[in-house]
Order: structure tokens, then sequence, then C-alpha cells
């Protein structure tokens, strides 16, 4: 898949959360710079620390989980340790089961996002993994980062 045109160029401005999220030491690869696999960890705590925060979502107990069918990754520019990353995060697409967030990070200060993708939760029931809608809180969450055309 390609990416859309405007994520590449996106700024800070079109997302409608932002999150800090300071690399680690542990983060780094042998090459010196924040490993590839590590930008989805930074992909899934922007997503998750929103839906925790303004959705409402319960990790440990809650009757409806997202799953993860599909992400991507384009990268741009390095990210090191030390250093700090804001996640710009919104929603490309909203379904009657199922969320396409879009993610930028940015190195702190940076016009340029280092990375950006996307991410696709299919909500289903905890116990039968079956899809469902989304709890209302999360749905009214999603609604108020979706992106605007």
């Amino acid at each position: 898949m390609t990416e859309p045109a405007d994520l590449k160029a996106a700024t800070r401005a079109d997302f409608p959360h932002l999150l800090e999220i300071p690399t680690r030491w542990m983060d780094n690869d042998i090459y010196g710079h924040v490993n590839n696999v590590v930008y989805y960890s930074y992909f899934d705590t922007v997503i998750n620390e929103y839906l925790i925060r303004e959705g409402g979502l319960d990790i440990g107990g809650g009757e409806v989980i997202g799953i993860t069918p599909e992400t991507h990754c384009n990268f741009h520019d390095s990210l090191t340790f030390p250093e700090v990353i804001e996640a710009g995060l919104r929603v490309a697409h909203l379904g009657s089961r199922s969320v396409k967030y879009e993610i930028a990070l940015f190195k702190k200060g940076k016009a340029c996002p280092a990375a950006t993708g996307w991410f696709v939760h299919v909500f289903v029931e905890r116990t039968t993994m079956r899809p469902t809608p989304p709890p209302e809180s999360i749905r009214k969450a999603l609604e108020a980062i979706k992106k605007t055309v």
C-alpha cells in the first residue's frame, strides 16, 4: 500500500492529538539509532494512551478490545536516544467495527516527520474475539480526532 500524499507532508497542526514520548537507551540498536520495530511501539503507545485517557478503554477488564490486523511505517529520518518524540495521532477512517489511525513521529522541534504510517484496530469482544462496535465512549473519542478532508 502506498502512503497517502498528505501524510508525509503533514505537520503537527494536522494531528488533533500529540503525545511526547522520550526515547530510551534500549530503543537504540547497534547502529546508534532507534530500531525499526520500536517505531511500531511508539505508534501503539500514542494510540492506546489516547484510547485509555480519552475513550475510557479498560485494557485489563473491558468487554471490548482492539486487535491489530494491519500496520505500516515509512521511515523518513532516524530517531536516536536521547531524544523526545512528538507523536501525532488522527483517525483516517472510522467504520462500524474498525478504525484506521494515521500517525506521525516528529523529532522535537523539527517540522518534518521522522516517520509516518497507519495502524488498524478491529474491535472485538474479549471473550469471543468476534468483531463488535466499539463502546460509545471510544467511538466519541475517535470521532473527536477524525481527519477532515
